[in-house]
């Protein structure tokens, strides 16, 4: 049978100042080294890691957060319904490489789901705590309130996708940074996936916008446009980045004309709806309607019927780049404001189109 009496020895924890006995130093320079403070030589720093290692040392997070003024955590805030979070294949790439880029600077990732308007008052409590040192929000609508309430509490921030400026953001209140973001080139991926379309001898090619609440989807609708500036509006359908949203959408440009020979959708989710309607309808791809998604989410792209051309983003390293952006933000010592980044896209050909 187990022994159930405690041994006094074993349970003990190592206190920081049996670390500081171990490596040869004062208990300030252990806490130091230990909470990752500065001004310590790098020998003493290498005997109080040694020591912590040989006595299996927990560091105390308060103590940290006391000597560096770090949490250790960021919150990530995505305002989309949970049901989209979980099956969409973008976010959990996103997320990815978010957590990826956290772990390598120590810091712990939150999860903050928006699923309406009522949660913003728990985001916002939390926010005002002050438990995290800074916030990733994504998936951002025009009607957000989380721009308002990151700048009333001035949390560091960075944005995934390029969001509507407000007046204060536009310039109204000049005491109001802009937010950095970080985004792909929706619109020159956009142009880019039409132009193939064009390449391919097609003429009456239709488009899936998603939402026009998002500015990912404004921007490439303003990409199609680009190419074809003279397209009517019976060969736009707006969908709602989901894989119902671009069957339904695809009906209706089905139904709208029935003669047209391409399709550029907004996203991989959506294209593989519009792909099922075809099919369904008895309407070949690409032979006789050519489909151009994107996103270029492999285990979406892949997995149609036939697979997927599509313009690819590197959604994952986008989300490395945004906790980048928010150390930058954290580490720099005027609290300057690192500039927003713009990735490139690229057509990844497959079957469809």
């Amino acid at each position: 049978m187990p022994d159930l009496i405690p041994d006094p020895q074993r349970d003990v924890r190592p206190t920081l100042e049996a670390v500081a006995a171990r490596a040869g130093v004062s208990r300030a320079t252990a806490s130091r080294v230990v909470n990752g403070g500065a001004g310590v030589r790098q020998p003493l720093v290498d005997q109080v890691r040694k020591a912590v290692d040989e006595l299996g040392y927990i560091p105390n997070h308060a103590a940290r957060t006391l000597v560096t003024r770090r949490n250790g955590a960021v919150a990530v805030i995505i305002d989309e319904p949970e049901f989209r979070i979980f099956s969409d294949p973008f976010f959990s790439r996103q997320i990815r490489g978010i957590s990826r880029e956290l772990n390598a600077h120590d810091a712990q990732l939150v999860l903050l789901l928006v699923e309406g308007s009522g949660d913003f008052e728990r985001v916002t409590r939390y926010l005002a705590g002050g438990h995290v040192d800074g916030v990733l929000a994504f998936s951002l609508h025009t009607d957000d309130e989380l721009p308002a309430i990151i700048r009333r509490f001035r949390v560091p921030t960075v944005y995934g996708g390029r969001p509507e400026r407000s007046a204060a953001e536009a310039g109204d209140v000049p005491e109001v940074p802009e937010v950095p973001y970080v985004d792909c080139d929706n619109r020159g991926g956009a142009r880019e996936a039409v132009s193939h379309l064009v390449s391919l001898g097609r003429r009456r090619i239709a488009h899936i916008a998603g939402p026009r609440d998002q500015t990912s989807a404004l921007d490439r609708i303003g990409g199609y446009h680009d190419v074809l500036p003279g397209a009517g509006r019976e060969l736009m359908a707006e969908g709602d980045f989901t894989v119902e949203g671009g069957a339904r959408a695809m009906g209706e440009l089905l139904d709208a004309c029935p003669d047209l020979d391409a399709v550029f959708v907004s996203n991989d989710m959506m294209a593989s709806g519009a792909l099922r309607v075809l099919r369904e309808r008895g309407v070949r791809v690409p032979e006789d309607v050519a489909v151009v998604g994107f996103d270029d989410m492999a285990s979406v792209a892949e997995a149609t019927e036939p697979p997927l051309t599509t313009i690819r983003q590197d959604v994952e390293g986008m989300g490395r780049l945004m906790v980048r952006l928010l150390m930058e933000r954290l580490n720099s010592g005027t609290g300057a404001w690192p500039e927003s980044v713009v990735t490139p896209t690229r057509l990844i050909r497959r079957a469809s189109a």
